[in-house]
């Protein structure tokens, strides 16, 4: 049995074709785009993908509106970046899952090959796992950037990994994009630290997904976030092990948990009425 690809998309002329040409072997390739300006719209139409497209409201709200109003020709779904690419290993695993008749999970989780400067950040990067294999009608998602899926029955993990070239576009682009996130990302803690506090039991869950939810609920606490992040990607995480591209990475990430802790400050000063800074 076939799977469906869904791709979200804003200005990917540079990073589309190749992503296309990875899941070219599904016949319900749809992309769900952000109002472009470039040519990924005519990219979409001489290929024969199907093409929507509209105004874009953050990451979880987003996606939400694709599984309510897209019908995907397939029960199951795989959700793919346009700077990211299928492998053969990965297809063949999904394709299995899809056609199996007593399969009981919804969704699966998938780790992601990371790329830098022509290399896997194996260890500054890890693949990590995000919900990517789902089907439709049984999950939802929260948070207007690195949504939180709501996976309504049982889910699992897949074993083989897609590839993220996160840096197709430069570094410039990188932190462009990243100064947005940090914003969404600020507006979230802010709000995940008043309405929650730390599930301390969900730190020993069984389920990974569940152990780094709430473990980057806690970080959201923690004093010194910027110089903790680089400890541990560059010394805990053995990042320094993928060289000059590991340690620009690591630094990147801490400027970017930077950014996030002065717009969670500035939020609160908002709050009381004063000054920006």
């Amino acid at each position: 049995m076939s799977v469906s690809i869904f791709i979200q998309t804003l200005n990917e002329e540079q990073n589309l074709p190749s992503c296309l040409d990875s899941v070219a072997w599904s016949d319900d390739i749809v992309v769900l785009d952000s109002l472009s300006t470039d040519r990924t719209e005519q990219i979409c139409r001489d290929r024969g993908v199907r093409f929507y497209a509209r105004e874009y409201d953050g990451r979880g709200a987003h996606q939400n509106w694709a599984m309510q109003n897209i019908t995907f020709k397939h029960p199951w779904v795989f959700y793919l970046d346009a700077d990211e690419h299928m492998t053969p290993e990965l297809r063949a695993e999904i394709e299995a899952i899809a056609g199996a008749t007593d399969e009981a999970h919804v969704a699966f989780f998938c780790g992601r090959k990371n790329m830098f400067r022509g290399k896997w950040l194996r260890f500054s990067m890890p693949p990590g796992y995000i919900m990517r294999f789902f089907r439709p009608d049984s999950i939802s998602f929260e948070r207007m950037v690195n949504p939180t899926p709501i996976i309504h029955g049982p889910h699992g993990y897949l074993k083989n990994h897609f590839i993220h070239f996160n840096f197709s576009k430069g570094i410039t682009e990188w932190l462009e994009r990243h100064n947005r996130y940090s914003t969404y990302e600020a507006i979230e803690q802010s709000r995940a630290m008043t309405e929650r506090g730390v599930d301390w039991s969900n730190l020993f869950s069984s389920d990974r997904n569940t152990r780094r939810l709430e473990l980057k609920n806690l970080s959201f606490r923690l004093p010194f976030r910027p110089t903790l992040k680089f400890v541990m990607l560059y010394f805990f995480k053995l990042g320094l092990l993928d060289g000059r591209a590991g340690y620009t990475y690591c630094r990147l990430q801490s400027m970017y948990e930077q950014q996030i802790c002065l717009k969670m400050k500035e939020m609160k000063r908002a709050d009381r009425g004063l000054a920006p800074s």
